[in-house]
């Protein structure tokens, strides 16, 4: 079905313009649409929601229909007291009332959700201000749906951020001859393995915490990377986080420690020279002064206790990832080259032991907040 067609069964006011192809996400196929009328002009973004990667595209958007309602409400109280503006993409429906569209031709389904307008998501961190801004959107949005019971979302991605699952998957992977064959073939890939068998023992820190009633899962983002937080054009902070697709009931400590393990490394998850890959103690600083700042409104002390421990956890469970699919023959990420995912993990476990070497400063400045 052509696009512009398919977008009339939304109930969106005017006359359609344009659809065109934006964005670079790895999941959805994104469009922008314009319609117009005599007086304004409204633009809403049209998705193809990817069923390969969420097999249940009408759980995804149960989720995003409960957590918008709910944020909106709080949002339209807080606007009047708050500093600025905060915002959250919001769902058009179609015609008849329901969140998605199924077409009849292919299966498929779409959605239509609001822009955030005058907002840009950069793809590198600007400087520590920025940094900052993109703590404080992180943890405004943990305080919006803060209060939700997690237990009225479906997980949108088993077994997403159990790192001891991680682990046993490797441990399977590692009885396949091929994956044996590359692991004894690299003097790389032996040292990581090592690295790996150090910290067997680290990789279910999070998983006790949660066993032994210390922390307790909340409603986490699930993908809280740069590319995903708006900043204003005109003001220069945090307006809103997007893609919300990935979010669930989780601990708040992996959003908090992806945010930080993808901020903190200007050399970012690719590069080829280890000696690049350093945690960057000014960004994260910045980083948690905006996450503290309203974070403090619903962190309990244990909560902080472990903030540490997240941020260098995401960083080993995304290294194992990595070496796992490595071993398993590159079967889950993208890859160009077949030593990819095996530098992607160096890139990570180096950056793993950046965050182990500074974790007294780490410690003190979560202190400061």
């Amino acid at each position: 079905m052509e696009l512009s067609v398919l977008i009339h069964n939304f109930d969106i006011p005017g006359q359609l313009v344009t659809v065109i192809p934006i964005g670079g996400g790895n999941i959805n196929d994104t469009f922008l649409a314009i319609f117009r009328n005599a007086f304004s002009e409204t633009q809403v973004i049209l998705q193809r929601i990817n069923d390969k990667v969420f097999p249940k595209p009408e759980v995804i958007m149960a989720n995003m229909h409960l957590i918008t309602r709910h944020a909106h409400q709080k949002l339209a109280k807080e606007i009047e007291t708050s500093d600025r503006v905060w915002q959250l993409p919001k769902i058009i429906p179609t015609r008849d009332g329901k969140d998605f569209y199924r077409c009849e031709d292919d299966g498929s389904y779409w959605r239509v959700i609001t822009k955030i307008a005058s907002a840009t998501a950069f793809p590198t961190t600007q400087g520590p201000e920025h940094a900052a801004e993109c703590g404080a959107v992180l943890a405004h949005f943990h305080w919006l749906v803060s209060d939700i019971d997690p237990t009225l979302l479906a997980n949108p991605l088993p077994g997403f951020h159990i790192t001891p699952g991680y682990m046993e998957l490797y441990d399977k992977t590692l009885g396949d001859k091929s994956a044996q064959a590359r692991l004894t073939t690299s003097v790389e890939a032996r040292r990581l393995a090592k690295m790996i068998d150090e910290r067997r023992d680290f990789a279910s820190t999070l998983a006790r915490a949660i066993a032994n009633g210390e922390i307790q899962n909340r409603v986490m983002h699930g993908d809280p990377k740069i590319t995903n937080i708006m900043i204003d054009d005109y003001t220069g902070k945090g307006t809103a986080i997007i893609d919300l697709d990935t979010v669930g009931p989780g601990l708040v400590h992996y959003d908090f420690g992806d945010a930080i393990r993808s901020i903190c490394n200007p050399a970012g998850e690719e590069e080829m020279n280890l000696n690049k890959v350093v945690f960057d103690m000014d960004l994260f600083e910045a980083f948690v002064r905006g996450y503290l700042h309203y974070g403090k409104a619903f962190l309990t002390e244990a909560d902080r206790e472990y903030l540490f421990d997240s941020v260098r956890l995401i960083t080993f469970e995304l290294g194992l990832r990595f070496f796992q699919d490595y071993l398993a023959g590159s079967v889950y990420f993208k890859t160009k080259s077949p030593t990819q995912n095996l530098n992607r993990a160096r890139v990570q476990f180096r950056l793993c032991e950046s965050i182990e070497s500074r974790e007294r400063m780490i410690r003190a400045a979560l202190g400061k907040w």
